[in-house]
């Protein structure tokens, strides 16, 4: 097996997907996190196509948190878990609202006591709406790691997390966190990846072997 250090892979990733980016459509940090909450479990495309006719209707944390449960349902019906994801998004819209003046806060620990936020949506709103150092780990992030020896097989998505900043330079924790899901949504597919000239196929745990490192 190959050995390969954290700046190897970086450097593999940097090669492989300069600008990656995150692909969630927003205008501003309202509907950043909107969006992030409606992310969960579905694909970022899916949310693209509900967030436009979403947005006409309730264009801030105010008139969402106003708005009538079963319209929220109706306008993103699309989406798989779509009441309990209204639930979330307009009682999320009521605590900004009312506990923020309408604007998101920006701090982990503010983040995760609004409803429908768990630690990954608030790492995604902390860096994409306030620019701050932060890594979410999500299905595709997870699956990366420990494909690529950067955590255990059976290590938890905070583990994970933990581990990924403890490897990652700081500075470039949310470049890291989107060339990993760009990685993991074009390339190394849960099933089926496609490793011909994957510059990680003598290393990858999926490949050689699934012992712990």
């Amino acid at each position: 097996m190959e050995k390969m250090s954290t700046e190897e892979i970086l450097e593999h990733l940097d090669e492989m997907f300069p600008d990656a980016h995150c692909e969630l459509n927003h205008r501003n940090a309202f509907e950043m996190a909107v969006a992030v909450i409606l992310s969960a479990q579905t694909t970022d495309a899916s949310v693209n196509r509900v967030t436009p006719a979403l947005f006409e209707k309730y264009p801030d944390a105010a008139s969402l948190a106003e708005a009538d449960l079963s319209d929220i349902e109706q306008t993103i019906a699309s989406l798989g878990l779509y009441r309990n994801k209204a639930r979330s998004i307009k009682g999320f819209a009521r605590a900004v609202s009312e506990e923020y003046d309408g604007i998101v806060p920006s701090t982990m620990k503010e983040l995760t006591t609004l409803p429908g936020v768990g630690r990954k949506c608030a790492n995604v709103i902390m860096s994409e709406c306030w620019g701050l150092p932060a890594l979410a780990v999500d299905t595709h992030v997870s699956r990366i790691a420990r494909r690529l020896r950067l955590a255990k097989e059976d290590d938890g998505v905070d583990d994970i997390e933990r581990k990924l900043k403890r490897r990652v330079p700081r500075e470039r924790w949310t470049k890291t966190h989107h060339q990993m899901i760009f990685f993991g949504r074009y390339r190394c597919h849960a099933r089926n990846p496609e490793c011909t000239d994957c510059p990680f196929t003598g290393f990858c745990r999926e490949k050689t072997g699934r012992k712990k490192v």
